[in-house]
């Protein structure tokens, strides 16, 4: 695969076990309120978005017992911490049948929708020496 299908690091996830707490938390560390915060209901998330040059902080906060942000939580012991890191590609559905056919375990064949829109996937931690990589494709304009 060429670097070119993979454009830039669109953000850094982590989850929170108190989003009003932590939104509080990085205003202060940033010195400005989070640009965009919002409810994706298919990820069963609360999102705050800071941005930081050309990505983003992302404050991920669980709005189900079933979300995987609260498995996450629980497994931290209720302390947060990095969750994920997400790259921005060309053409989700090429990068999923590429990563597919090496061998590269995916938790999603097919892209959901998760904040701003955007098509998402995520793959497997055991293909990536242990960090949660997720892809995400821009809605076209």
């Amino acid at each position: 695969m060429s670097s070119e299908k993979f454009k830039k690091v669109d953000h850094v996830a982590i989850a929170v076990p108190d989003l009003e707490e932590a939104v509080a938390l990085y205003t202060s560390l940033l010195g400005k309120a989070p640009e965009h915060i919002e409810e994706v209901a298919e990820q069963k998330v609360r999102a705050a978005f800071f941005g930081v040059g050309e990505t983003n902080l992302e404050l991920l906060w669980p709005t189900s017992p079933d979300s995987p942000i609260s498995n996450f939580l629980e497994q931290k012991k209720g302390r947060g911490g990095l969750h994920h890191i997400c790259i921005e590609v060309e053409n989700i559905d090429e990068r999923l049948k590429e990563l597919k056919e090496r061998g590269v375990q995916l938790i999603d064949e097919q892209p959901k929708i998760g904040a701003h829109g955007k098509r998402i996937a995520f793959v497997h931690p055991k293909a990536t020496n242990g960090v949660l990589l997720e892809l995400s494709e821009p809605i076209k304009d």
